[in-house]
């Protein structure tokens, strides 16, 4: 198993250090403090055996018990994280030797009283986050806000390949994929499924119309094509009266073509077309015309630069922070907002999208994800994890040996008082 050093775990922190050194002067110096009442009250015994006994016994008597109770309780705040004056006494150095067991209990606190789904379910309609996000978003501040960061996180991962890479992938699974196969019997074979269904008579409608509007709008054409293929000394009312004929027959016959379902231009061009899927799909002269023509459409060069094209612009774009995508993610948040505050149905919706999500994570993975938590702690050196973790608590912990000393000098005076009051 892999050590993770101290400085991948936390970062250095010299002001923690500084105060937790702070915080032990202050609790060793309330220990010297009684220390040094003790003494003085020794000495005083021995110069001045009679004088002030009674006062001098219970300063003596606080005194004493406040170093005792320091002691106490600095071996108790030192046995969490280390052996007390490198002793190997039982039930000292206990982060070092529990440090799996206290991860895996930290995991599976954590999961048993912040990821059980009843839990997570009534802390996210608490919160009420479909409400919040709708009227944090429906400020444009905000909208735009969430557009920049979005583009910003776009543009980077734009940046991340290369664009000769997005270009190789465009290649080696579109362009190759898409030219694997023979299109002739697949373009056939759809062509014929089209016809014998009849879902290309729509298409055929819309271009006979376009071709009849085309048709009627078409004299000046028709005019000046007659004019300039006529014969110069051909006079112009003879080239006028011509091409007033041919404009009325084109009219004539793209109306019928147009209106007349059963007109002889729709049979020859279904004939024409069924000959055609046929021939996509049987006639081995059409079937390596089309490879042809697929080959040239997508050649590696043709393809390779188009790629390059496209993903450069794609990627301009994204990385535009005044472009048309920015604009238009912002004009999207607001209206995602408006919307989340006019509809309560909206707004419901999302909520129970959110507790069905989280309570579906909690289920099934909040297991796999506690067991992070002693996983990593079995990964912590066990040294520097005392060290650390004491460098974070420690300060605190400081207090205890500060009560200690206060608690244990009260509790002599008054132990003292009550075998005065006893003994009497």
């Amino acid at each position: 198993m892999s050590v993770i050093p101290a400085g991948e775990l936390w970062s250095s922190d010299e002001a923690k250090r500084v105060e937790l050194r702070r915080m032990k002067a202050v609790a060793t110096g309330f220990f010297v403090v009684v220390t040094l009442v003790y003494i003085a009250t020794l000495w005083h015994q021995a110069v001045w055996p009679s004088s002030h006994a009674a006062v001098r016994g219970f300063v003596q008597a606080g005194s004493e018990a406040g170093m005792v109770g320091a002691l106490a309780d600095w071996f108790a705040v030192t046995a969490i994280f280390r052996h007390p004056l490198g002793l190997p006494i039982p039930h000292t150095s206990l982060i070092k030797k529990k440090k799996d067991q206290v991860g895996t209990q930290l995991g599976d606190f954590i999961r048993e009283n912040f990821l059980t789904p009843d839990l997570v379910e009534r802390q996210i309609r608490e919160v009420g986050v479909p409400r919040r996000l709708g009227e944090w978003l429906s400020v444009p501040s905000h909208a735009d806000r969430v557009a920049a960061e979005l583009g910003a996180a776009f543009g980077k991962l734009a940046d991340l390949p290369k664009d000769e890479d997005v270009a190789r992938i465009m290649q080696t699974w579109v362009v190759d994929r898409i030219s694997e196969p023979d299109w002739a019997p697949i373009g056939g074979k759809l062509l014929s499924d089209v016809l014998r269904e009849g879902r290309h008579y729509p298409l055929m409608d819309l271009l006979f119309e376009r071709a009849h509007e085309w048709a009627l709008t078409s004299e000046p054409i028709v005019q000046k094509v007659v004019s300039d293929d006529s014969p110069g000394w051909t006079p112009r009312f003879v080239k006028g009266l011509v091409g007033d004929k041919i404009h009325r027959e084109l009219v004539e016959f793209t109306a019928r073509v147009r209106y007349e379902q059963d007109h002889g231009l729709r049979r020859a061009l279904d004939r024409w077309l069924m000959e055609l899927a046929d021939d996509l799909l049987h006639d081995p002269v059409m079937i390596e015309r089309v490879e042809k023509v697929k080959a040239q459409l997508i050649s590696p060069e043709s393809v390779e630069h188009v790629a390059l094209l496209l993903w450069t612009k794609t990627k301009r774009t994204l990385q535009d922070p005044n472009g048309e995508m920015q604009a238009r993610l912002a004009e999207a948040a607001l209206r995602i907002g408006g919307r989340l505050q006019e509809s309560a149905e909206l707004r419901e919706r999302l909520d129970q999208w959110l507790v069905g999500s989280a309570r579906y994570l909690a289920e099934r993975f909040s297991v796999e994800a506690v067991s992070i938590i002693g996983e990593t702690v079995k990964r912590w050196d066990v040294d520097d994890a005392s060290r650390k973790i004491e460098l974070n608590v420690g300060k605190d912990l400081q207090f205890i040996r500060i009560n200690g000393t206060v608690v244990g000098s009260l509790a002599g005076v008054v132990i003292h008082t009550l075998s005065l009051l006893f003994g009497a």
